[in-house]
């Protein structure tokens, strides 16, 4: 059943134990560096304002965002700890931004003297996170350009408290790859001794993203930004050895749940749904889920062979994705109005993961998550 205040009956549970666990889990293979939350993106689909405070109950230490809007939703809900934007903001942003206690990050030149500007005028010092472009080429200082920024950033309303960068491969297996990420990491040291050639040494360093924080220990600095690990998936399966090491998993937190609304027997040859796109092989029984592609069920889905879960028990799609339903072949099984649904998730010995929607869908498991709609109502469970 729906949980209370739920008025519909398609609804994602997001499971406190499972964040939990998670957190736990990488903390085992994080030692003493710090775990930063980051759940932009609406918390990668789960709920910021759910998955927030549940990661840091469960022992994060801080949070990290990508806009001052996501930042601003979690002060609200009464989130004290530190938050990291993660991304260089306009100046006009800036006095919010500071007023709320979010910590910047800076990425050029320009960024750093609106910084500076704005925290001089409001006579408060700004927390700031450097950000290096050692290879990802979309946002940070360039390697020789950061003894510059530093200066503009000597300020007595200036705390610069970080330094970090990001890796686009590395979650790669390949030569190539793994060549490219070590290189990264160099880059960062050298910028690291050159500053403290100035004198700076930085509190926070931080390069390791989920991938970097599984697959390469030597970026498991000060701290490390996990996204998706936090909510139970790999980047890649070979990441997963070194969670096996210390006898621990990662579990999806999410569940995606609806119930059957509709329900009809129809003949060999009928052909459901918009486009009549496939005929029935037999005569079948084929019910109605509440749950389409504006709630982030992939309409390509169906030519993929996507299936969901009823009684334990995998199902075909009948029919093309609508907008607001799916249409589900149970053939002659006794379904029932109101029967439980899992769209993604577990039940019983049978599971859907996002790894599978992406796989069928030909995209990653992130957009999968972070493509479930606003009004999916986000509940958290345990």
């Amino acid at each position: 059943m729906p949980a209370e205040g739920v008025h519909r009956p398609a609804w994602a549970e997001i499971s406190r134990s499972a964040l939990r666990r998670n957190v736990a889990a990488l903390r085992a293979v994080l030692g003493e560096t710090r775990l930063c939350a980051v759940v932009k993106a609406n918390g990668y689909g789960h709920g910021a304002t759910l998955v927030g405070p549940a990661a840091l109950e469960a022992g994060a230490d801080l949070l990290a965002v990508a806009i001052v809007d996501e930042g601003l939703e979690l002060r609200r809900v009464g989130v004290t700890a530190p938050i990291l934007l993660l991304a260089e903001i306009q100046p006009s942003a800036l006095d919010a931004a500071m007023a709320n206690d979010l910590t910047l990050t800076v990425g050029s030149l320009e960024g750093a003297r609106a910084v500076v500007a704005v925290a001089t005028r409001r006579a408060a010092r700004a927390r700031v996170h450097l950000k290096v472009d050692t290879g990802m080429h979309r946002m940070g200082v360039a390697p020789e350009g950061v003894g510059r920024v530093v200066e503009v950033l000597d300020s007595p309303y200036v705390d610069l408290e970080g330094v970090y960068t990001h890796f686009p491969v590395a979650d790669g297996e390949g030569e190539a790859d793994r060549a490219f990420t070590a290189a990264q990491i160099r880059l960062l040291d050298e910028v690291l001794d050159a500053l403290a050639g100035r004198g700076v040494a930085p509190r926070q360093v931080h390069l390791a993203n989920s991938a970097g924080a599984l697959g390469y220990p030597a970026t498991r600095r000060s701290l490390a930004r996990v996204g998706l690990a936090l909510y139970g998936y790999l980047p890649a399966p070979w990441l997963g050895a070194a969670l096996a090491e210390r006898g621990v998993a990662l579990e999806p937190a999410l569940t995606l749940r609806a119930q059957v609304v509709a329900r009809r027997r129809l003949a060999a040859g009928e052909r459901p749904s918009y486009g009549r796109r496939r005929a029935l092989e037999r005569a079948a029984h084929v019910v109605t889920v509440p749950f389409g592609y504006a709630d982030g069920y992939p309409r390509r889905l169906f030519e993929a062979g996507a299936e969901v879960l009823i009684g334990g028990r995998r199902y075909p799609l009948a029919g093309v994705v609508t907008m607001d339903q799916v249409l589900v072949d149970v053939g002659d099984d006794e379904v029932g109005l109101g029967e439980d649904v899992v769209l993604l998730g577990r039940q019983g010995d049978e599971a859907i993961t996002a790894d599978e929607w992406a796989a069928r869908a030909g995209t990653i498991s992130w957009e999968i998550l972070c493509g479930i709609g606003a009004r999916v109502p986000r509940v958290l469970v345990d």
